[in-house]
């Protein structure tokens, strides 16, 4: 937090080029999550490099594969990301974010509410939530492992089109236990893309996962 690196050379660092309004944004918001983060435990990227190739690359590799207009609900947000990164950088679409942990939903509201961003914040178990309001895409990161997020979601396909997940190397073996145990039966996985995970000899990969046509 002392570095007197700045967000906006991190992200040339990375080859990353966004409107300076958008950048000025993303810097009010990760401010504001640092901040909070001194009190409670949100994140581990507490500077710009992490928060760029982490958070920042996270995100923009999800929103490739949004349409406009599409209705995002970020599902576990614990500090907002990908959600609030994803609804500054793509203001055409309809972002909510959802943790059922009390004290965080709490303080991403108030990250977002100070970051000066208008993002509907959800103190609920996206399960529950679904109940009442409908999505288009539901995006996950860091949430739980693939069996466990389909046998939350498999009995509420008629309330959202499709999973969209960023998963690192254990996927595969997280899809085998699925199979196994027939969660993705009626559906179809995609793997939409794969890139570097920072630092370590392994990738990250966007997959998607939807009812089978």
């Amino acid at each position: 937090m002392d570095s007197p690196d700045t967000l906006s050379a991190a992200l040339a660092r990375h080859g990353i080029e966004l409107p300076e309004e958008q950048i000025a944004e993303l810097d009010r918001y990760c401010l504001r999550l640092w901040d909070w983060n001194a009190r409670l435990n949100l994140t581990r990227h507490t500077d710009y490099e992490r928060f760029v190739s982490r958070d920042v690359v996270d995100s923009l590799w999800l929103e490739r594969f949004l349409e406009s207009g599409e209705r995002v609900l970020d599902v576990g947000t614990g500090g907002g990301v990908p959600g609030a990164v994803l609804a500054i950088v793509r203001p055409d679409l309809a972002v909510a974010l959802c943790d059922s942990v009390a004290k965080k939903a709490r303080a991403v509201a108030a990250i977002v509410e100070e970051a000066g961003l208008k993002i509907p914040v959800h103190h609920a178990a996206a399960q529950d939530l679904l109940e009442g309001h409908r999505f288009d895409t539901l995006v996950l990161r860091a949430v739980a492992p693939l069996p466990k997020l389909l046998t939350w979601f498999n009995p509420h396909w008629d309330d959202f089109g499709r999973l969209l997940l960023i998963k690192g190397p254990a996927w595969t073996e997280e899809r085998a236990a699925c199979r196994e145990r027939r969660l993705l039966q009626g559906l179809r996985l995609s793997k939409l893309a794969a890139y570097p995970l920072p630092g370590t000899n392994s990738e990250s990969v966007v997959l998607q996962i939807r009812r089978d046509e």
